[in-house]
């Protein structure tokens, strides 16, 4: 059962969730020494991000790599697996995580800092790495686990009671929904004897029990569904995320979600490819009413974060529907939307912050109490992502868009396709009104409970630049990243060179 020697590189596929477990454990030792503790951590994902290039480089040029630990072949030993899926969205996550990591500079005073923000972030990074890089079913429970501590550990950072109001919400229906993950995990090995990805590729689809099969598809369905925020599951997130720190925000705006909608599209490709109709339609109309509800939430509500919320839970539908469709360019184009939607939301929540940290320096009354007038920087790149999450042209949220509904329409999806075009007019609209609001408007009082917002400053300023410059670039030119998305969508459809990858790698 052992294996033959392994390449160093293959590594690759493992020190991406491991190098941050590790240093966030390093991290808590320095927590006396607090500067050091904030550069230890950027160093960290700095080095991350270069892991991160390096291996998305590798499985573009020579297929998916795999390693699976305790010198066991699979499906006895635990398995690592990078396809360009799970390294495309590896990347992305520690980019923003990384930006996240230079705004908490400011964000994030000594108090925080003290009560360990930094080992947190670096342990959200390892496990969110892990659950994309994992290849097997409990090891994505494992590092959902992993993120669900670490989150909840972010959320509560200040102990305030709004806080603490967020943070019961959002940990209690997340520990339903990884309960219920567990649920279906233990059934499917109960019935098949197997975890691992490439394994249940076959032994799920000969399984000859099929209406046990079904049962565990509806669990595992329902618990990803509340972790991605999709209808009828999403009432959680509008109520927390508002409620940390900014940068805390930030990152699970852009991440936390995402873990479930891969959840969807790995499980649901390599253990469920056939066989389970009612997945795709019960996801397509759980799309449509998620991302229409999202975007007229958005609209209803008055200040940014709490509209910002229902714009993750819009985007949440974008995601689904390319699922759903369930063509590789719908997929492609669902893959593309979710890396975009990882930088954008980011993006608002972090400026977010630094508008409700400028507020306090422009004057209350008087002609001149436009914030527009003394921060046209900040309403600048407010529009830059703004256009990008309503889908406008050229900002990287159209192309994603244009290929659903082109797909929904090749489907005669009439339905589904004019979803899409609401919740994004919508959005527009819900944009458009938070700009005049917060630019435009003549009030910068504080709102109630509002965690305070940092100053602008390089550290602050910086990150959003970036997430701004590369949504301006995947709009502009989408084919890089596209190319990319089309390499994910073509993996999940076509399990053959990952199952030869993992279970042909032995002697």
């Amino acid at each position: 059962m052992n294996q033959a020697a392994l390449s160093p590189v293959t590594w690759l596929a493992i020190l991406p969730a491991i190098l941050p477990l590790a240093a966030g454990a390093l991290a808590i030792a320095l927590r006396g020494r607090l500067a050091m503790q904030r550069w230890f951590a950027l160093l960290v994902l700095l080095l991350e991000l270069a892991l991160n290039i390096a291996l998305l480089v590798h499985v573009r040029d020579h297929g998916i790599m795999s390693l699976t630990m305790g010198n066991w072949l699979p499906p006895f030993g635990i398995s690592f697996t990078a396809d360009m899926l799970g390294a495309v969205l590896a990347l992305a996550a520690t980019f923003v995580s990384l930006a996240c990591c230079l705004y908490a500079f400011a964000d994030i005073d000594e108090v925080a800092t003290r009560f360990g923000f930094y080992p947190m972030l670096l342990v959200l990074v390892g496990g969110m790495n892990g659950a994309f890089l994992t290849g097997d079913i409990f090891n994505l429970y494992v590092w959902l686990e992993i993120l669900l501590i670490s989150s909840f550990g972010l959320i509560i950072l200040g102990g305030t009671r709004l806080q603490l109001d967020g943070a019961v919400k959002y940990a209690f229906l997340n520990l339903v929904a990884t309960t219920l993950f567990l649920i279906a995990t233990g059934l499917l090995y109960g019935a098949v004897g197997t975890l691992n990805f490439a394994d249940l590729v076959a032994k799920a689809a000969n399984y000859p029990h099929q209406n046990l099969l079904t049962v565990i598809a509806a669990l595992y369905l329902v618990a990803l569904a509340m972790k991605a925020a999709a209808f009828p599951l999403f009432f959680w997130l509008p109520a927390s995320y508002h409620t940390p720190k900014f940068v805390a925000s930030a990152l699970f705006a852009a991440l936390l979600t995402k873990v479930g909608v891969y959840g969807i599209y790995r499980i649901f490709t390599a253990v469920f490819a056939g066989g389970m109709g009612f997945v795709p339609l019960t996801l397509t109309w759980a799309a449509g009413l998620t991302m229409l509800l999202g975007a007229a939430g958005a609209v209803a509500q008055h200040r940014m974060r709490p509209m910002l919320g229902f714009l993750v839970v819009a985007g949440i539908g974008y995601m689904l529907l390319g699922f759903s469709l369930g063509t590789e360019n719908a997929r492609a184009a669902g893959t593309f939307y979710m890396v975009q939607s990882m930088l954008v939301m980011a993006g608002l929540y972090l400026l977010s912050g630094l508008v409700h940290g400028a507020r306090k320096t422009v004057p209350t009354s008087g002609s001149s109490a436009s914030l527009y007038d003394d921060q046209i920087a900040l309403a600048i790149l407010f529009l830059v992502l703004g256009f990008a999450v309503a889908g406008l042209p050229p900002f990287s949220g159209f192309w994603p868009k244009f290929a659903l509904v082109r797909e929904s329409l090749a489907q005669h999806l009439g339905w589904a396709a004019a979803a899409v075009l609401i919740s994004g007019f919508l959005t527009t609209i819900a944009i458009a009104r938070s700009f005049a609001a917060t630019f435009w408007g003549a009030s910068h009082l504080s709102e109630d409970g509002e965690q305070p917002g940092p100053q602008t400053s390089f550290a602050t300023l910086t990150p959003i630049l970036a997430i701004a410059a590369l949504v301006l670039v995947f709009g502009l030119l989408p084919g890089t990243l596209y190319g990319l998305a089309d390499g994910a969508a073509r993996g999940i459809a076509d399990y053959g060179p990952y199952v030869a990858a993992v279970l042909g790698a032995g002697p």
